[in-house]
């Protein structure tokens, strides 16, 4: 696994090194009793959920987590167009790193949100061996689309894959109800502020689709969070990720009047508890 001292103004205790092209970031807790790979959403970066998300990789740490994390390529600080991510090549980025991360003794969990609750998703649902548990939070799962946004996604991703989509979550207010919040995430210069390019929608749908036959094999612990009044993601999307997979440890919380991002939205406290005790259950006692 390789990991080296970070450049003077990076975040995380280490840069974590995985693929050409990618940027990694590791935390390291105190007394580490498990690891866990964090996935960002779409528009933002892996470093947000140290100030932001309610402090969730703080409180990781101060459970007993190593926390380990991607940028998406075309976010955050890997390279890339701004906002291009090819969700395939994104699955096949998680599927190294998490091959990294079995070069360590610590039981692994992951942890995905939004467009990273899909990549996530997949990679899981393509290799499910090697976990302890999943959290997927406001996951891009289930995306149907009317048949003529599919298709022109689809043309568009191969004649003018920099073409920009409408996309709901391409609105501030869709994330959250705290009027301070939306107003960072305008300022963020590290956000992605534009329209979501056609092959990222065309791939992700790709992606999706693939998934479902899959996804009745899934016997891996999961906790599957989603806010019900979510506009930039679909909760029905959760609710039948819950009722296809298998697994005999499975939890589905609906926070009611929640938008997208739970962990920056009015109950933010209720949702980090939620997280934070299903990780504690499953992990090695310290």
């Amino acid at each position: 696994m390789s990991t080296r001292t970070p450049a003077a103004g990076s975040t995380g205790d280490q840069v974590w090194t995985t693929t050409p092209g990618v940027q990694g970031y590791v935390w390291r807790a105190p007394s580490p009793r498990a690891v866990l790979l964090l996935q960002h959403g779409y528009r933002e970066y892996a470093t947000r959920y140290v100030g932001q998300y309610n402090a969730l990789i703080p409180h990781l740490l101060e459970t007993g987590l190593d926390v380990y994390a991607l940028d998406l390529r075309g976010h955050g600080r890997s390279s890339g167009r701004r906002g291009m991510t090819d969700i395939h090549q994104a699955v096949r980025d998680h599927l190294t790193a998490r091959k990294m991360l079995r070069g360590q003794p610590l039981p692994v969990f992951l942890l995905g949100h939004s467009l990273g609750g899909l990549v996530t998703a997949s990679s899981v649902a393509l290799e499910p061996s090697g976990l302890r548990g999943v959290i997927l939070t406001s996951a891009a799962v289930n995306l149907t689309g009317r048949l003529v946004t599919r298709l022109a996604a689809r043309v568009l991703a191969r004649v003018a894959p920099n073409t920009g989509v409408p996309h709901p979550s391409g609105e501030p207010t869709a994330l959250s109800r705290i009027p301070e919040t939306v107003e960072a995430v305008k300022q963020d210069p590290l956000m992605f502020h534009g329209k979501m390019p056609a092959r990222l929608a065309a791939t992700a749908m790709a992606q999706d689709r693939a998934n479902w036959r899959l996804f009745e094999r899934w016997t891996v612990p999961t906790l599957v969070l989603h806010g019900t009044a979510d506009r930039a993601t679909d909760p029905q999307g959760s609710q039948r990720l819950f009722e296809t997979i298998l697994s005999q440890d499975k939890t589905l919380q609906l926070i009611d009047g929640g938008y997208h991002e739970l962990l920056n939205d009015i109950d933010a406290e209720k949702t980090l508890e939620v997280i934070l005790h299903w990780l504690r259950d499953r992990m090695p006692p310290g």
